[in-house]
């Protein structure tokens, strides 16, 4: 049905951090957008985290972020390809390897549950990127070679950054490389606005609100957006589809590539039963000790068969959204949430596991608004994140075969290397073979920021090759404005999915906010402008 996909992910830490920096800038200020993910030690109290009130909300992630630390950050950089076939792409994805300076909290759960996903504590502590939170301490972000530079470096890209139920992202990248939160909700969202001009896209909101999936956890969306996209390659390529294209990594480069399979989706005959919980949720609390199938593959085949079903389908939706009956018997306040932040939130001790799993939650129908003029309601839906050398290459037919060595070298072209595309294939990866002893061994559920960003940013890119042609087609956007003027999706434009509420938040400065203090003097930094 369709091919397995090969995607390489550069591991970055602090030996070779100051060798892949210029690779990074580059990559970032040629690309066309940017996708972020995040691993983080913890957040804190669940019921705070989905408390109600949105700017009680925003209070407890201000906590977590301040109290709790960045383990990994994960970045792809999409670059649209002018002289390929429509919508195609040539992606670099990073694996950042964080290590905060400071003191910070580390939550049992959200050790185990990184672990279980690959997650390598003792390299962390050994080869972890330093950095501090909060405001500048000493250097200054805008020179040197440091995370937080490499934030600056993203700013003035004025590239959309594009999460996946983005809101803990956003805080935590905030807070750890950026300044010191602010203590309004809608003095934040006004910062945000101006830090990213170029406007801020949740593909969780996209899933939920524009392609109107069955379900919109990451790897869900991630394993649709590709089954879908290969099918229109394969029936002739008569519809939108999009390719992938990645950088060919060789001699020293290939050290730091760790290639992670995307497995094709295979048949669901002779499958077992799928947990229910899982299928609607991404996250199920008896984990691994589940004796139901979390196939996310079969879940979604399982989906598409019975999709003729439409009262079925309508009932399992109203299911979900009031967290009851066969779908999410028991849904508890964790619904909904950043699926692979859930294992970061702290279980109250006095709750069981069955309180966990059998507690309904209490949601009444509320309109809020708030002073930055963004309206919240909840509907009682569930409790659902100039460089050179070093292998850069400006001009994107060297870059997809360029090859990183030592410090002070040289870039290298390797000629005799080329992209492939798979048969009946929208994605094109290296050919390199993967040697056994190179390819590192992960879980099939892929909670690994880079990895993650990677997903987000497919989805992204499928979402908008999907959605943008439909409008085509129905006559809508006939003004011949530059594309790079346009919104990539002018109706997800600057909205953020908030957990349990049917609006989003919209990410502007109202008329009744201003920006924070410390926003201002690093706008003065990052773009010489006073606000």
């Amino acid at each position: 049905m369709t091919c397995s996909l090969v995607v390489p992910v550069i591991d970055v830490q602090n030996d070779n951090f100051r060798e892949l920096w210029p690779a990074m800038v580059v990559a970032i200020k040629s690309s066309s957008f940017v996708a972020l993910d995040t691993e983080l030690s913890g957040l804190g109290n669940r019921k705070s985290l989905l408390a109600e009130s949105i700017e009680d909300r925003y209070k407890a992630i201000c906590h977590a972020a301040r109290s709790r630390s960045v383990l990994s950050l994960g970045f792809a950089c999409y670059k649209k390809l002018d002289n390929k076939a429509a919508d195609t792409y040539l992606v670099q994805v990073y694996n950042l390897t964080l290590l905060c300076s400071e003191e910070y909290i580390i939550e049992p759960q959200s050790v185990q549950f990184l672990v279980q996903h690959g997650f390598d504590f003792n390299k962390q502590y050994a080869h972890g990127i330093p950095y501090c939170k909060g405001n500048n301490k000493g250097a200054s972000d805008d020179r040197g070679v440091h995370i937080r530079a490499l934030f600056t470096e993203l700013l003035r890209a004025r590239k959309p950054l594009v999460l996946h139920n983005g809101l803990i992202d956003m805080a935590f990248l905030y807070q750890s490389f950026y300044a010191h939160l602010p203590e309004r909700l809608a003095t934040f969202t006004a910062d945000l606005s101006e830090m990213f001009p170029a406007g801020i896209y949740d593909t969780k909101y996209v899933t939920e609100f524009e392609l109107r999936l069955t379900a919109s956890y990451l790897e869900y969306a991630y394993k649709k957006c590709k089954l879908d996209n290969s099918r229109s390659v394969s029936s002739g390529g008569a519809g939108p589809h999009v390719h992938i294209e990645f950088c060919q990594y060789a001699g020293h480069m290939s050290s730091y590539v760790d290639y992670r399979v995307c497995p094709a989706v295979g048949s669901s005959e002779g499958q077992t039963d799928i947990c229910q919980r899982f299928s609607a949720f991404g996250w199920c609390p008896n984990g691994t000790q589940c004796p139901l199938s979390h196939d996310t593959d079969l879940i979604i085949l399982q989906d598409e068969k019975g999709m003729g079903d439409k009262k079925k389908k309508r009932k399992r939706q109203r299911d979900k959204k009031r967290g009851r009956g066969g779908a999410a018997e028991g849904s508890s306040i964790f619904d909904g949430a950043p699926e692979n932040k859930i294992p970061h939130m702290e279980v109250d001790p006095k709750e069981t596991p069955d309180d966990q799993q059998g507690a309904e939650p209490c949601l009444e129908s509320v309109s809020l608004t708030g002073s930055d003029g963004n309206a919240q309601q909840n509907e009682g839906e569930s409790m659902k994140t100039d460089s050179e050398g070093n292998g850069v290459c400006e001009d994107h037919k060297d870059f997809r075969n360029c090859e990183t060595t030592a410090a002070n070298t040289e870039t290298s072209t390797n000629d005799g290397v080329e992209s492939k595309t798979e048969e009946g294939e929208g994605e094109k990866f290296c050919d390199r073979p993967v040697k056994t002893g190179e390819q590192k061994k992960v879980d099939t559920g892929t909670h690994r920021a880079g990895f993650d960003a990677f997903m987000t940013g497919y989805i992204f890119a499928h979402s908008c090759t999907i959605i943008n042609k439909d409008r085509v087609g129905a006559g809508e956007g006939k003004e011949q404005q530059k594309e790079e003027e346009q919104p990539w999706l002018p109706t997800s434009l600057n909205k953020v999915y908030l957990s349990g509420k049917a609006a989003p938040l919209n990410v502007v400065k109202s008329t009744f906010s201003k920006s924070s203090k410390a926003h201002v003097q690093k706008m003065e930094t990052v773009w010489g402008m006073r606000m």
